[in-house]
């Protein structure tokens, strides 16, 4: 699929009309009702078909982590299991950001021809298979295809999650974002807190330890089933699309043809070029992938850090834990604040901020108060509900977020695929963390720049 091929969206992907959007359309008054003569707005979904995407969506954002973050709470039991090296663990813990990068770009070509819904339902279901087999390997050649065949299909939900938001949701982008953002964090955040207690009770085997999740994946299959065959077609160009707009804007846009750049026609008119020429889409890739960095080195070797610093294994999946369930209020309420700002930039540097003073501690005194780091790194690692509202206000169309959201998700895993492997090659070639740490901590001033660069007031359509 190119980069400038639309995406087949439901009529609800290209109207806002609420105030996580911004103002009313242009066509209506500022109640909402349309003038006289403006083009007609296309209906919501029915009531009870958002109810039950908003289900999906929760179900799906419940299982988008525990197939990472239970690895990472018994990741010295499966290297003892499987006999992996430092460096092979590494490569472990950059699996996901591959698969994430390799299938991220195939998810908007499957969306087309089969619909977002049935892709992620597909997706769910690699979810449970791949975890499920991940046990029964007996090395790590078929323990890292189990895992990727289960990434697989997070990836393509992860792309294809703020499509079906917007699709669904035009009027409530930034609340429902927040909702699946503080379901993903729960869920990562649980499935640290109980890896180990889970796999104790169990008798002490890791393989049921990683196991018993593929039952979670198995219950979010269901919702995804009836939307499977939701594939209606966006309406012609001439639908609006609710935004906020500078006087600038607006005398541009009076010099412009109906229609010629809203909704649907914004594709075709202003976002018909490739989206690598798009400055934006580039800082919001580098940018999604310097926090993912962090992110996959936070949840694959924190608790080995503090395990190597004489944490017991419990006690450093429960930090983890924390870390992870920090995400859980801050990914609700983030995403509505980020939505209501005209550049997110300011938010970028807080988090980098947070992110910075945790990875120190973990240099400085690992041991000496594992809580106050575990929380620093929660919230620094609350960059990914931002990123992800980012995507869906730098676009002023579905097709447009589509895009975005495949390019930014995909280039941005890729750029983070390195961190993981080379902070297990130095921790094994140093015999300690403080190389690595330091490292991370080198990374965030490029993420900073990045992420103030990424929130300015920009729609990619116009850099097309």
């Amino acid at each position: 699929m190119r980069d400038d091929e639309p995406l087949a969206l439901g009529p609800a992907d290209i109207h806002l009309t609420s105030t996580d959007a911004g103002p009313a359309a242009p066509g209506a008054d500022e109640s909402g009702a349309a003038r006289p003569g403006a083009p007609a707005q296309a209906p919501h979904p029915a009531p009870w078909v958002r109810r039950l995407v908003l289900a999906a969506l929760v179900l799906a954002a419940l299982n988008l982590r525990p197939a990472i973050t239970s690895l990472g709470a018994l990741l010295k039991e499966v290297r003892d299991g499987l006999g992996m090296s430092g460096t092979m663990a590494g490569l472990l813990t950059s699996v996901p950001a591959a698969c994430f990068a390799l299938f991220g770009f195939a998810a908007p070509r499957l969306a087309r021809r089969r619909g977002p819904g049935a892709v992620v339902f597909a997706g769910m279901v690699a979810i449970t298979l791949g975890l499920a087999l991940r046990p029964l390997a007996g090395g790590t050649p078929l323990f890292l295809a189990a895992s990727a065949l289960a990434l697989a299909g997070i990836a393509v939900s992860n792309v294809l999650m703020p499509v079906i938001v917007k699709r669904y949701f035009p009027d409530r982008v930034g609340t429902v974002t927040g909702v699946y953002s503080m379901a993903l964090s729960l869920g990562t955040a649980v499935a640290a807190a109980v890896a180990v207690p889970l796999t104790d009770a169990m008798g002490g085997s890791w393989r049921l330890g990683l196991g018993v999740w593929a039952l979670l994946a198995a219950i979010a299959i269901a919702p995804w089933a009836p939307l499977i065959r939701d594939r209606s077609q966006a309406p012609a160009a001439g639908g609006h699309t609710a935004r906020s707009r500078t006087p600038e804007e607006g005398a541009d846009r009076s010099r412009t043809p109906q229609g010629a750049a809203t909704g649907a026609g914004a594709v075709e008119a202003g976002g018909s070029g490739r989206i690598v020429r798009s400055r934006t889409a580039w800082m919001l890739a580098c940018y999604f992938g310097l926090q993912s960095t962090s992110a996959y080195v936070t949840m694959g070797w924190m608790p080995q850090i503090l395990r190597d610093a004489g944490i017991s294994a419990g006690e450093a999946g429960v930090m983890l834990a924390v870390t992870m369930a920090l995400g859980v209020p801050v990914s609700f309420l983030l995403p509505p604040l980020a939505a209501r700002m005209h550049a997110q930039g300011p938010i970028a540097v807080v988090l980098v901020v947070f992110q910075v003073a945790g990875f120190a501690g973990l240099w400085a005194a690992p041991a000496g108060a594992p809580l106050l780091w575990a929380l620093l790194l929660g919230v620094g690692n609350c960059a990914f509900p931002l990123v992800l509202t980012m995507i869906g206000m730098r676009s002023r169309s579905g097709p447009g977020v589509v895009r975005l959201s495949a390019f930014a998700q995909s280039t941005g895993y890729l750029i983070s695929i390195p961190g993981p492997i080379l902070v297990g090659a130095l921790n094994q070639a140093t015999g300690g963390w403080g190389v690595p740490l330091a490292l991370m901590i080198a990374l965030a001033a490029p993420q900073l720049l990045c992420g103030v660069l990424a929130g300015r007031n920009r729609h990619i359509e116009d850099e097309l």
